[in-house]
């Protein structure tokens, strides 16, 4: 994975998280800019099944050798999945950070935040 992979079909925030709208269901995780800023994630915080989030709040945190990172809501919704897998191996989020490194999976009760962007215009925001 390189820091520059920006996959199209996707939705991006300048905080860098990507999402994947499949209906109301929003997966969520972090781009392969923010994976290799944060670089080794040693445990990720998930948030409980069922919890309500506003758009912009913190879905959730992550941890890595280098510092304490927050995720945020790409919308306002429902946490309708976690990514369990992490809890174990939470270097997925290094390794695939676009495949099994998802981190959760939002039943969105609105619109998504009206300032995600595609992906050209995020590969302009990281210089990539």
């Amino acid at each position: 994975m390189t820091g520059a992979e920006v996959p199209s079909g996707l939705r991006y925030a300048k905080t860098h998280e990507w999402v994947r709208l499949e209906g109301t269901r929003a997966t969520i995780g972090i781009t392969a800019h923010a994976q290799g800023e944060l670089t080794d994630i040693v445990f990720v915080d998930l948030p409980e099944v069922g919890r309500t989030v506003a758009a912009g709040s913190t879905l959730l945190t992550l941890e890595s050798v280098k510092t304490v990172a927050d995720v945020y809501a790409p919308g306002a919704g429902r946490v309708a999945e976690v990514n369990a897998d992490l809890k174990a191996h939470p270097e997925l989020v290094n390794q695939e950070p676009y495949g099994k490194g998802w981190l959760v999976r939002l039943e969105l009760t609105g619109p998504l935040s009206a300032e995600l962007m595609d992906a050209d215009a995020y590969r302009r925001l990281t210089g990539g």
